[in-house]
């Protein structure tokens, strides 16, 4: 797999977020616990949603996104073992949020490589707070 530029968003441009999970319904949770601005004092979000490992992989390694959130119970591929595929074969793989079945399999985030992870059943207020802290520490990192 070879890698495009993936270079964090411009001030001027929304915030590019990839959404991967074979449901739907996670998917729509994850976009409507978020919403278009997950920082009120940060930059709109524009969403990617992909629901298999193919288009998840062609979208990565093919476009520029400032974080992907992948879910753990995606199926057939999770999003944990997705997530350290991407950590191997992107060059300066974006970020990556895992959300993950239950809270005790948090500790499989550090195998996946994951940068952040937050448990089902979705809370708004944790996954906007980590996914403002990896876009405000991809941004200081790009400044």
């Amino acid at each position: 797999m070879t890698s495009s530029d993936h270079a964090p968003s411009q001030p001027d441009r929304p915030v590019q977020v990839l959404v991967y999970s074979s449901n739907r319904v996670v998917r729509q949770q994850i976009l409507t616990a978020l919403g278009v601005r997950p920082d009120p004092d940060g930059p709109t979000v524009a969403y990617t949603e992909v629901a298999t490992q193919p288009a998840l992989l062609a979208n990565v390694d093919g476009k520029k996104f400032d974080l992907v959130i992948l879910d753990g119970e995606a199926s057939p591929a999770g999003g944990l073992g997705m997530s350290r595929q991407l950590k191997d074969e992107i060059y300066q793989c974006p970020p990556i949020l895992v959300v993950v079945g239950r809270a005790q399999d948090a500790w499989l985030a550090t195998w996946s490589r994951a940068d952040a992870v937050v448990s089902h059943p979705i809370n708004a207020m944790a996954l906007a707070s980590q996914v403002n802290a990896l876009l405000a520490t991809r941004r200081a990192l790009s400044a």
